[in-house]
């Protein structure tokens, strides 16, 4: 396994990390924690998580979801903390009240106290504002940040799936202000999702930003496991998952898959490994968060650590993909 750092920070991630969205809900406990320890025999050292992973899942009855902090929680207790960088995230409205939610004072250290609760640490290393909060002013947002930071509840602080034009308005009025900016920004980035490649990456350069990327693999498209349909017994075979698909999204790659299958072939690696190495040819990227709901995957992904792409391969992935970004970001959530 290969680290980098965060951006112009001192922190080193994995270049590779494991996330626990579905942790709780799709991924039961007992593959979840055998999940997590194959991550770290692989040598990642990077484990995403939020206060909304494993309780957001409506496909789920209540009563049958555990939140993926608990498990973590569970996890960490058996290991050197301090060996790990851990995040959370914080924005879902988690209980009926019109101050649950958000990016407030209020409910961020509503939030901070519950998910070192359920995780049983004393510190998280990085904290996201898990989408941008149009109501609550940003100072608001970066003062409560810069409190967290100072009280050593959190070591470094980051948003997640916002618009670079906000990222670098919010490291404006922490730098105006004398608080802290953030420090990492994690979209998606795939394959087929390129658009943090016109600006954010500018952004990320500009600041010495640190990108935590996710989805290299599309939600499981670039595992090739899709070509033919949805199998019985994936992620996408769940509802309501399944209805969320874009009508014929499966067609629409099929092509395209089966000719990058033929590259990765090749190259002797898993079609898996291609796409992962392809997002770590940025070196903008700090690291990728890979899901996995089996030890094979996480042993899988974690080999594409070991796969460099040269520029013949990277042009004919280019000619395949027919799809680098001329405009901005689509669209932010």
């Amino acid at each position: 396994m290969k680290y980098r750092k965060m951006g112009k920070h001192g922190i080193k991630l994995s270049e590779i990390s494991i996330g626990t969205m579905y942790h709780g809900s799709y991924i039961k406990r007992e593959a979840a924690l055998a999940c997590l320890t194959e991550a770290l025999n692989q040598g990642i050292n990077f484990i995403d998580c939020a206060d909304r992973y494993g309780i957001d899942d409506s496909e789920l009855p209540l009563d049958q979801r555990t939140r993926a902090e608990i498990i973590l929680g569970e996890f960490l207790q058996d290991q050197d903390r301090d060996d790990l960088v851990i995040s959370s995230k914080v924005f879902k409205q988690l209980r009926e009240s019109p101050n649950s939610g958000g990016l407030s004072r209020k409910h961020i250290r509503e939030s901070i106290r519950d998910s070192l609760k359920y995780l049983q640490t004393d510190y998280l290393d990085i904290y996201y504002c898990h989408r941008p909060d149009r109501k609550t002013p940003l100072e608001e947002t970066i003062r409560t940040m810069t409190n967290l930071i100072e009280e050593g509840l959190v070591h470094y602080w980051g948003t997640s799936w916002w618009p670079p034009f906000l990222v670098e308005r919010t490291i404006g009025i922490a730098k105006e202000h004398g608080l802290i900016p953030p420090a990492v920004e994690e979209p998606p980035y795939h394959l087929n999702a390129r658009f943090i490649e016109v600006e954010l990456f500018d952004v990320a350069n500009y600041h010495g930003l640190g990108i935590t990327a996710f989805e290299a693999l599309a939600s499981g498209f670039y595992t090739g496991k899709y070509v033919d349909g949805i199998p019985n017994g994936t992620r996408f075979s769940v509802e309501p998952i399944k209805k969320g698909i874009p009508t014929g999204i499966f067609e629409k790659r099929r092509p395209q898959i089966l000719k990058l299958a033929e590259v990765a072939n090749s190259l002797e690696i898993p079609l898996s490994q291609l796409a992962i190495a392809w997002v770590l040819r940025n070196p903008e990227i700090s690291s990728t968060i890979m899901g996995a709901s089996k030890p094979t995957q996480v042993i899988e992904n974690t080999g594409a650590s070991d796969v460099s792409l040269d520029e013949e391969t990277l042009e004919k992935m280019e000619e395949i993909l027919d799809n680098k970004p001329t405009t901005p970001f689509r669209q932010w959530g």
